[in-house]
């Protein structure tokens, strides 16, 4: 026998869920295990559907029990009893987070969103199940009413997706709102008259909870909307309502505080919910007890809404205290700091020493001095566990833009106005509804859905399994990279990329044992690689993982100096705003959107732009690489970062550059689609003149570009085992109206492989040398030696159709061509081994060029009229 159920008190999301798993389930009976809240009995009134009592269910019969909106045994009433039964079956489908003591199910569908009717909905459009406009309906409501009519910050991409799918399926929108927000009637508004009069304000941690009580003798209307009334009418960050009626006290919970988790304060009471919404019922009468239990309990429960651990950077620079004055300007400009912390020992915290003092001391000529004395030793300073209300009285009475973070006198971390305002505004988000309350990065959207959706299954498997990896060695892991700017740009992108706050290689040995995959570690770097995963499934390819870093330059145009830091630091180091996005992977906050730098605004403006004024002299390999994003993506290249990189090319930098960087970059250049785009940007920039001073791209250069785009789309069509090399044959057209002498120049400065750079000036040797290209013989001639790269350009760039198909006939067939007979021939022949038999291969060639032989008999044949006596 099959049996659906859901939690006490049933919902909309309960009945709608449990409708859902109907349908999957064709026979299966639907049952409440408890009451029900009465808009949920008037749509039943309304709308009929079977449901079973759970009188009539016979348990020693139950096979497969299916537990919709709840893993929590408590709830389930009597069915508790059939949990960890001998031979059940137990699927579950729900969206509340895990807890210690939940359910274990044979099978889970259990997601972070907003409403277990969305994952049954899911479920049902994968499979194609139909489903009646009634259906549609009922599952609307339980979506409509789990995320508040999509208001609530639980609320997901794909609840709204959901419901829109549920509405091409008919869902009646009126009965929604009908039953959704339902008017008050009067004992509803009398109740809520008496709830408001009795309303008495709680703070603790700053946490402003409102507590009301009432006695009814009996009520049949709904309490939980009246404590979503009472959160709206007041600017209050939770409310707990107490209701006695007939003998028995209902508690009602709702919290929109980060400090609160209201269904902490009801599992107290056997009850449970959401940590922004629950209830329970508890048997004790008296209204004032059950308050005074309440009351001692919040104050228990209650956190901070943050505490300094949660706002403070880390880690943070340090100067030892025997330093000089010139050392720490060479420190603050190197990180491009204001304040450094001073320490001894190791971490062991002294006091500050802020920019300003420095270049007051330098202008004073102490820039040998010790800064010892001229640090700050009495700056206000937090333990971790300080609550983030403490640490903004703090910085703000005693005017302190930077509050060092000590734990056990030692340094951890520390507060700038900028995580203070930051912090601030997420409180602000928080008392909105605009976030959810556990977020570790809240100032960002949830983008979960859109990787389940766009990315490959296995690949969203594994950042699943990275989180769990993450949650095992108490790491902070993220999605870095392209793949999350390709990722809000609608197209996919599989090059991964991790960085982790903390040990990046513990990181990658607990993925790896995970995915069972191969680890490649660089300990150097705190780098590894993950390939060969097996686990999976998932083909060739691999997962690159990074310690969180932060790199200065120790001169212009220099390769950058890099040590160990955080996420914010690490994405800081990045090129441009468009590559700085991140997607927080551990469970607590899973696909949390993160964006320091406003990547999302320059995405959404199609621009590309630098973080920073320095961004070309610390790196002018930039220059070209804003060419290559600009031109692939579309994209505009703001007009501050197209000035810094002229300036950039009026202060000679590119000339500090290494030839290989150049080269590697114009290689890159080449392997996009349509390289002539971007080569004709560089050189409106001047970038093609910061290479050599004589490389410019003519409009001649651009048609020559695209006859090589149109001969190797051609070649590439013919699906031959030679590959061409892309970027050298690109690199060809570049050079080819260059005199010899500068072309070598040229090649020299980009330091080009040699053999690349020798197959280069061959080619471009063969423009100027004549063949008859009516002759087969002659084209292979002035064919041989060359390689696929040359002759491609030598195809494209001619301007005969003949000469074309001469050249072409020569690529497809002529080019492998080899005789038939081998030197056992010969020897059979009676010719003696010697430089006769390359005399006679050479003819018997030239002869199945022409098309005069094309057998071996024909080959022996002429062999025997031509070199044997």
């Amino acid at each position: 026998m099959d049996v659906i159920i859901c939690h006490n008190n049933a919902d909309f999301d309960c009945l709608s869920s449990m409708v859902a798993a109907a349908k999957l389930f064709p026979g299966a009976v639907i049952v409440f295990p408890g009451s029900q809240e009465r808009p949920l009995r008037e749509f039943l009134k309304a709308f009929p559907v079977e449901i079973s009592k759970v009188k009539d269910i016979d348990m020693s019969h139950v096979s497969r029990l299916i537990i919709c909106d709840t893993k929590d045994p408590e709830r389930i009433g009597d069915f508790k009893q059939l949990i960890g039964k001998k031979g059940l079956q137990t699927f579950l489908y729900d969206h509340h987070a895990h807890r210690p003591g939940d359910i274990e199910g044979t099978l889970c569908s259990v997601e972070p969103i907003g409403a277990t009717a969305t994952i049954l909905t899911e479920i049902l459009r994968s499979k194609n199940i139909p489903i009646t406009p009634i259906e549609a309906t009922i599952l609307c409501l339980g979506i409509y009413e789990e995320t508040g009519s999509m208001r609530f910050s639980s609320t997901t991409e794909r609840d709204m997706l959901a419901a829109a799918y549920l509405l091409k399926r008919g869902a009646d929108l009126n009965i929604v709102s009908t039953f959704i927000r339902p008017q008050l009637s009067r004992d509803d508004l009398e109740l809520l008259n008496e709830l408001l009069a009795s309303l008495a304000d709680l703070v603790v941690h700053g946490v402003r909870v409102k507590i009301g009580a009432a006695v009814r003798e009996n009520f049949a209307g709904d309490a939980a909307f009246l404590a979503h009334a009472i959160m709206d009418m007041d600017d209050i960050d939770a409310v707990v309502l107490i209701l006695n009626m007939a003998g028995k006290t209902m508690l009602i919970g709702r919290s929109r505080a980060y400090g609160l988790d209201i269904a902490e304060l009801m599992r107290y009471f056997n009850g449970g919910g959401h940590p922004s919404a629950a209830s329970a019922t508890v048997a004790e009468p008296l209204v004032e007890i059950v308050k005074e239990i309440v009351v001692k309990r919040l104050h228990e429960i209650i956190r901070p809404e943050k505490a300094a651990k949660d706002v403070m950077t880390s880690p943070v620079i340090t100067t030892a205290l025997d330093s000089t004055i010139k050392d720490a300007e060479a420190l603050l400009t190197k990180y491009e700091i204001n304040v450094l912390p001073v320490v001894k020992n190791g971490r062991q915290y002294v006091g500050i020493i802020s920019r300003e003092i420095v270049e007051k001391a330098l202008f004073h000529g102490f820039r040998a001095s010790k800064i010892d004395d001229f640090i700050t030793t009495d700056a206000i300073t937090k333990p971790p566990e300080a609550a983030i209300a403490e640490v903004e009285a703090a910085m703000v009475e005693n005017n302190q833009r930077f509050l060092p973070v000590i734990d056990d006198n030692m340094i951890i971390g520390a507060i700038t106005r900028t995580d203070l305002l930051r912090s601030l505004y997420e409180g602000q988000l928080r008392r909105a509804g605009q976030i959810s309350h556990e977020s570790k990065h809240p100032v960002g959207r949830n983008v979960a859905s859109i990787m389940r959706e766009r990315f490959p299954a296995y690949v969203y498997q594994i950042l699943l399994k990275a989180a769990e990896a993450a949650e095992q060695t108490g790491v902070s892991a993220y999605l870095v990279g392209g793949s999350v700017r390709d990722l809000l740009r609608g197209e996919q992108n599989l090059d991964i990329d991790i960085v982790i706050e903390g040990s990046g290689i513990e990181f990658a040995s607990a993925l790896a044992a995970v995915l069972g995959g191969k680890l490649k570690v660089h300990e150097r770097f705190q780098t590894a690689k993950i390939s060969d995963i097996n686990l999976l499934q998932c083909g060739d390819f691999s997962i690159d993982i990074a310690t969180a870093r932060t790199e200065y330059y120790e001169s212009p145009a220099a390769l950058p100096q890099v040590e160990m830091s955080s996420i914010k630091k690490d994405l800081y180091r990045r090129d441009f705003t468009i590559n700085t996005l991140a997607v927080y992977l551990n469970k607590r906050d899973f696909g949390r959107l993160i964006d320091f730098f406003g990547a999302q605004r320059d995405l959404k403006e199609k621009t590309v732009r630098v973080l920073h004024n320095l961004s070309f002299i610390e790196d002018p390999t930039r220059a070209f690489r804003a060419v290559r994003f600009s031109e692939r993506f579309d994209f505009r290249i703001s007009r501050h970062t197209e000035k810094l990189i002229k300036t950039a090319i009026r202060l000679d930098l590119f000339e500090k550059l290494s030839g290989a960087r150049l080269y590697d970059e114009l290689m890159l250049i080449f392997l996009e689609a349509d390289p002539a785009k971007a080569l004709k940007r560089l050189d409106e920039l001047g970038l093609l003149r910061a290479i050599h001073g004589h490389l410019i791209f003519s409009r001649e250069q651009v048609k020559i570009l695209e006859r090589v785009r149109e001969t190797v789309s051609w070649y590439n069509l013919l699906f031959r085992e030679d590959r061409i090399d892309v970027g050298a044959l690109y690199l060809m057209a570049l050079m080819a109206r260059l005199s010899a002498d500068t072309r070598e120049q040229a090649l020299l400065r980009l330091s080009t492989p040699e053999t690349i750079k020798r197959n280069i000036l061959t080619a471009l040797a063969k423009l100027k040398e004549p063949f008859n290209y009516h002759d087969p013989v002659s084209v292979y001639r002035h064919m041989a030696g060359a390689s696929l790269e040359a002759v491609i350009f030598l195809m494209s760039i001619s301007e005969s159709d003949d000469k074309k198909k001469a050249i072409s006939l020569y690529l497809t067939q002529h080019r492998a061509m080899k005789p038939e007979i081998s030197g056992g021939h010969l020897k059979a022949l009676g010719i003696a081994p010697g430089p006769i038999y390359s005399e006679i291969f050479k003819a018997i060639l030239e002869e199945k060029l022409r098309g005069t032989v094309t057998t071996t008999e024909e080959e022996l044949a002429v062999v025997r009229e031509r070199f044997v006596s």
